[in-house]
C-alpha cells in the first residue's frame, strides 16, 4: 500500500466494516467530440477496532466509482497498534505536500482532527487523539500521510522486547 514492511495485513472476511466517503472528484477529458466526464472517489473503511484501509476507485458514474473504491479499500486493510482508546506514542508523517502530526490524548479528549484525518482515525476506532494537518489539504495525500503516520506506530510490547525492559517501564520510565 505505502511500501512499509512492518505492517500487519488483514483479510476482510468476518469483519464488520463501515465505509466513509472521503472525497469524490469530477475529472474532465476534452476530446474532439466534446467533454468526457469521469469520477474518482477515495474511501476509508474500518471496523472501529484497530483495522482500517483506504481505496481509490474511478468510473464514469459516481456510484460505481465509490463501489470500486470500497472494494480496493477492503484489499488494503491493516492493523493499527492501539493503547486502550488512543495511540501508544506520538508520530508524524509526510506524503506529497501533506504533513500530519498525531499525539496520544487522555481519556475524554475526543478526536481533535480535521475532516479527512478524522475519517481515518474514527474508522480505525481511535477515540482520543490530538492531530495537526499542515501543508496540502489534498484529500488523497492527507489520507496517505495519515496512514503512513499510523503505520509508523510500534507496539509497546515490541519496544519493550527490543530494549530488554518491562512493558511498565516503557510507559512510566
Amino acid at each position: 500500500m505505502l511500501g512499509l514492511d512492518n505492517i500487519e495485513k488483514i483479510k476482510p472476511g468476518g469483519l464488520e466494516l463501515k465505509d466513509r466517503l472521503v472525497s469524490v472528484n469530477r475529472v474532465t477529458k476534452v476530446t474532439k467530440g466534446g467533454r468526457a466526464f469521469g469520477f474518482s472517489a477515495i474511501v476509508v473503511v474500518g471496523d472501529e477496532a484497530g483495522t482500517v484501509g483506504f481505496g481509490l476507485g474511478k468510473s464514469k458514474e459516481v456510484a460505481s466509482a465509490i463501489a470500486k473504491a470500497v472494494e480496493d479499500a477492503k484489499k488494503n486493510l491493516v492493523k493499527i497498534p492501539m493503547k486502550e482508546h488512543t495511540i501508544p506514542h506520538q508520530t508524524s508523517a509526510r506524503y506529497g505536500g501533506a504533513d500530519i502530526f498525531l499525539r496520544p490524548a487522555t481519556h475524554g479528549t475526543g478526536v481533535i482532527a480535521g475532516g479527512t484525518v478524522r475519517m481515518v482515525l474514527e474508522s480505525c476506532g481511535i477515540k482520543d487523539i490530538l492531530s495537526k494537518s499542515k501543508g496540502s489539504s489534498n484529500p488523497h495525500n492527507v489520507v496517505k500521510a495519515t496512514f503512513k503516520a499510523l503505520l509508523d506506530i510500534r507496539k509497546p510490547e515490541e519496544i519493550a522486547r527490543l530494549r530488554g525492559i518491562s512493558l511498565d517501564k516503557v510507559f512510566n520510565g
